[in-house]
């Protein structure tokens, strides 16, 4: 499944000052992407990084082409996904998180459901045949206690929206992306919610994930901000705003 003028698979990796991880990140996948069949291209969404984010991106663009970095003004999660999902020129669009916490082998998982079973999978740390490596009791508790709100408030069924890594079909991107606007944490929630309102198909894929501790989420003050954000999503959905647009003239 290619884009009109694109290639099969994007990968697209949103960063922030991720000097430290991105070079063995690319690394990792390049090697993994190279035994793929499909056509291929990685995507680095470059969130304003102030270290040397960018240069090892472009280093390692330099010697392949099918690798390219979107240098971004510094917004946020959300507007460096949304940006990177709509840049990509994939038929299929893979989200994946700068530290590679999920073997990438597992892509393949993904391959298998989209666009087959589902037009977005979306990876779950939860239920069977998934795997947590290495997480902190109270890191896991707090996550479950946020998903049971979103379930209860937004998204019921469910089990783990805030995994880092989810696979999309072009035309989801193209018509979910549009609708969102929520820039920080709670991006990956309003882009679900969206999703479902206008119908597209949804899938968990069971992962194997291993906890890093140089996440970037502080629990206090961006679980507030979540909170509220899932009044937000909530509010738009039950007035109709994720509603699919209808193409543009000519498209």
């Amino acid at each position: 499944m290619t884009a009109p003028g694109g290639v099969d698979l994007s990968v697209v990796i949103p960063a922030y000052n991720e000097a430290g991880r991105i070079g063995p990140t690319l690394e990792r996948l390049l090697a993994m992407l190279g035994a793929l069949p499909q056509s291929w291209e990685i995507l680095v969404a470059d969130d304003g990084s102030a270290d040397d984010t960018a240069a090892i991106v472009a280093a390692v663009a330099g010697r392949e082409p099918r690798v390219r970095g979107l240098r971004l003004p510094h917004r946020g999660k959300g507007a460096t996904l949304r940006d990177g999902l709509l840049a990509a020129h994939g038929g299929l669009r893979f989200l994946c998180d700068a530290d590679l916490s999920m073997p990438p082998a597992q892509i393949t998982r993904f391959l298998a459901v989209v666009p087959g079973q589902c037009d977005i999978a979306i990876g779950s740390r939860e239920g069977e045949g998934a795997v947590r490596v290495g997480e902190p009791f109270h890191r896991h508790l707090l996550g479950r206690v946020f998903n049971t709100l979103v379930r209860a408030m937004v998204l019921p069924g469910i089990q783990d929206t805030q995994c880092g890594f989810k696979m999309f079909t072009a035309a989801a991107v193209e018509a979910v992306l549009p609708t969102t606007t929520i820039e920080g944490w709670s991006f990956d929630v309003e882009l679900l919610a969206s999703a479902r309102a206008q119908g597209w198909r949804i899938r968990e894929v069971p992962i194997e994930w291993h906890y890093g501790p140089a996440s970037k989420l502080r629990v206090l003050p961006h679980s507030l901000q979540m909170l509220r954000d899932l009044y937000q999503i909530r509010a738009r959905v039950r007035r109709g705003a994720y509603t699919r647009r209808p193409p543009a003239p000519g498209t």
